[in-house]
């Protein structure tokens, strides 16, 4: 964190010193939730849950070396009284963002945020100090977090922005407002929150039109709802994409294993990539993070060499693996919706394996009334994608198995029997593809992972 006083702290948190808090302390650490996280010269943000109330290890931060705990109730010990612990850490967030001399990179879309902003993040990392969101830390709590870990050197703030509903993306745009905001896609995903594809499109769009005129929109101009937002940005826009014309584009594609190798054209020249992540949806990813970078000053050839080079950061994202008996398994399942599970599907299809791909599919949640429909057009990617079997896990994944025409597939009532499945039917050199809404499918990833030799 920027070092400020303990009195400062307070001023942008909005909070009041307590008697035994020093005014002129300094705040040299960063500010954490977790008070197994909290380090000499940090702070510590008490927040009270329903199950776990951070005010019960207050004292414990303290012993840590926290100077002083953000705190919505009396404790024993330095303290910042405030009246809502994430509107606290927001305001701190908003001054250290404006006291910060980093250039903000902001990053949404339905699916593929996580991956790019990592990819964002390895190459500005290449050009200068880096702070990058962590895993999804994109919410109202996970986003300020982030701004908070901004250092006097920073030079480069890279934010995943997540949305559950219209005002979200403006609402973390206002606390470090984006030189550049890039927008990957919109597709069907909390439908809960959105209602349709239309308000989606709506949400996403509030990145770009929240730009500044010398700002910039990198725009996916091979998804026809994010290349309307042309329309409706103030910023140059700058685009990227394969199958239209495009700023940022791949040419000479080579799909290989999996793992694309294709020509970056840039405004200002080609370079030859080889992706080490896998999918060909990481080709589109890495196209949106080279725009971004490419608007920041980097070279066509630093361009090139970083994202060969990038690795996955974040667990259980396209993280391909191979067992001692020779199993390969993508574990996908931090979550899914219908265009990330189409992805995956099609990237077990190019996996080379001597046996079979099998794919252990979970729920697609918050699909309301489209449910069926795309976890049927699940099961028909998977038979397109030429799979060989299909395990669908839990309530509402039938309609995988009434989809997947030729495919031998079965439904099973939780991930304890599919991973009894697994045990009767897989064979050594099988490759298997596990992917689903959050945890439901992460206790069969798991049970594969137990028995992982080496990642690929």
């Amino acid at each position: 964190m920027i070092p400020m006083s303990l009195a400062q702290v307070a001023a942008a948190a909005g909070g009041k010193l307590s008697e035994t808090a020093d005014p002129e302390a300094a705040v040299t650490g960063g500010v954490e939730f977790d008070s197994r996280k909290v380090g000499p010269g940090g702070l510590f943000l008490a927040i009270p849950g329903e199950k776990v109330d951070g005010h019960d290890f207050a004292a414990a931060a303290v012993a840590q070396g926290a100077v002083a705990v953000i705190a919505t109730r009396e404790i024993d010990g330095p303290a910042i009284y405030v009246d809502d612990a994430v509107a606290a850490l927001t305001g701190l967030a908003r001054h250290i963002a404006a006291a910060s001399k980093a250039r903000v990179i902001g990053v949404t879309g339905s699916n593929g945020k996580t991956s790019t902003k990592d990819l964002i993040g390895q190459l500005c990392a290449r050009l200068g100090p880096t702070v990058a969101t962590e895993g999804n830390f994109n919410n109202e709590l996970g986003h300020p977090y982030t701004v908070c870990r901004v250092e006097p050197d920073t030079e480069y703030l890279v934010l995943e922005l997540a949305a559950r509903h219209v005002g979200n993306i403006t609402e973390l745009c206002e606390i470090a407002p984006p030189e550049i905001g890039a927008v990957l896609n919109v597709g069907i995903s909390h439908l809960d929150g959105f209602g349709s594809i239309e308000t989606t499109a709506e949400a996403k769009s509030e990145l770009p039109r929240f730009l500044a005129p010398e700002g910039t929109a990198v725009l996916n101009a091979d998804d026809s709802r994010v290349i309307a937002m042309a329309e409706r940005t103030r910023a140059r826009v700058l685009t990227f994409g394969v199958r239209e014309p495009a700023d940022v584009t791949a040419v000479d594609v080579n799909p290989r294993d999996g793992r694309h190798a294709f020509t970056l054209r840039t405004p200002d020249g080609d370079a030859r990539v080889e992706l080490a992540l896998w999918g060909a949806h990481h080709m589109h990813n890495a196209l949106a993070a080279a725009a971004a970078v490419w608007r920041l000053g980097a070279t066509p050839e630093q361009l090139a060499e970083g994202l060969s080079a990038a690795v996955r950061k974040s667990e259980r994202r396209m993280d391909v693996f191979t067992r001692p008996d020779g199993t390969t398994v993508i574990d996908d399942s931090y979550n899914a919706n219908p265009a990330s599970m189409g992805a995956a599907v099609r990237a077990l299809g190019q996996l080379p394996t001597q046996g079979r791909r099998i794919a252990v599919l979970g729920l697609m949640a918050d699909l309301e009334e489209l449910s069926d429909e795309c976890h049927r057009r699940v099961g028909e990617q998977a038979a397109a994608a030429g799979l060989d079997e299909i395990i669908a896990v839990g309530d509402g994944t039938q309609p995988i198995v009434d989809g997947a025409d030729g495919v031998t597939a079965t439904h099973v009532p939780d991930q304890d029997a599919a991973i009894e499945l697994l045990r009767r039917r897989l064979r050594p050199g099988d490759a298997v593809l596990v992917k689903g809404s959050r945890y439901r499918t992460w206790n069969v990833a798991d049970h594969l992972r137990a028995k992982e030799e080496t990642d690929q």
